[in-house]
């Protein structure tokens, strides 16, 4: 399928690797040309050199990186500004950031969570803030943010997490609404248990944890990219407002 995305332009957030890296590489192979974003140069470097090197010829590109912190204000504005320094007015955002310490009610103290806002609510919120009104006046736009599926069933031990998140969704929802006439939509996916190196690191039986899923497999990030790309496309312009699990089944609710 023709995605139209050739000449587009994206930023990804958390791009260096996991989903942010599969979004990446997928808006770039359909002909993007994207910026990616994290905190470390290092990882983009290699992550850049990763996904340009898989790219057939004739399709988009990696244009450049910015190392950025997303939960600093400064930065989500500073990140905007060299991105479009890039490539000119950004198009497409993939807002994607990693999550918060883990924690229960009981032991995770009021003073954590402005830290977990930052990351996982207001960085999207700068940026949607920054970049949405370009996209109004230009009449095309995508945001298609990373969340989690805790925002659907919240999972245990992730309070900062399912918290943030949650309130990122509200806000999604009513912006989606509030900009859907001027050709912009803004959706979210909610991943469940996808193949990526923080999975590796916080579990190595991998089997038990796909047993665990109804799919009976882990998520690819590619996979993933590529369903955000779809979301990005001429063909997804009367999604907007969505929130979309991407978990293989395993969310129990209706909705």
């Amino acid at each position: 399928m023709e995605l139209g995305l050739t000449g587009r332009t994206a930023l990804v957030t958390g791009a260096s690797s996991g989903l942010g890296l599969g979004c990446a590489r997928a808006l770039a192979a359909e002909g993007a040309r994207v910026v990616i974003s994290a905190r470390s140069a290092d990882k983009l470097v290699e992550a850049a050199a990763q996904i340009s090197d898989g790219l057939p010829d004739g399709t988009g590109e990696i244009v450049g990186y910015v190392v950025a912190d997303v939960s600093i204000a400064d930065d989500v504005l500073r990140l905007c500004d060299e991105a479009e320094a890039m490539v000119g007015s950004i198009d497409i955002v993939v807002p994607n950031a990693g999550g918060p310490p883990p924690g229960t009610f009981a032991s995770t103290a009021v003073d954590a969570y402005p830290d977990a806002l930052a990351l996982n609510l207001l960085s999207t919120i700068g940026l949607c803030k920054r970049l949405i009104p370009g996209m109004q006046e230009r009449g095309w736009g995508r945001v298609v943010a990373i969340t989690s599926i805790s925002v659907r069933e919240p999972i245990d031990m992730l309070i900062l997490s399912n918290t943030a998140r949650a309130g990122l969704t509200g806000f999604l929802k009513t912006t989606a609404r509030e900009v859907a006439a001027d050709g912009v939509t803004v959706n979210s996916l909610q991943p469940g248990l996808h193949l990526t190196a923080r999975l590796g690191a916080m579990a190595d039986d991998h089997a038990a944890l796909a047993a665990g899923v109804p799919a009976n497999i882990l998520g690819d990030p590619d996979d993933f990219g590529r369903i955000a790309a779809f979301l990005c496309s001429d063909s997804a312009k009367f999604i907007t407002g969505a929130a979309i699990p991407v978990d293989g089944g395993s969310a129990h609710g209706l909705q």
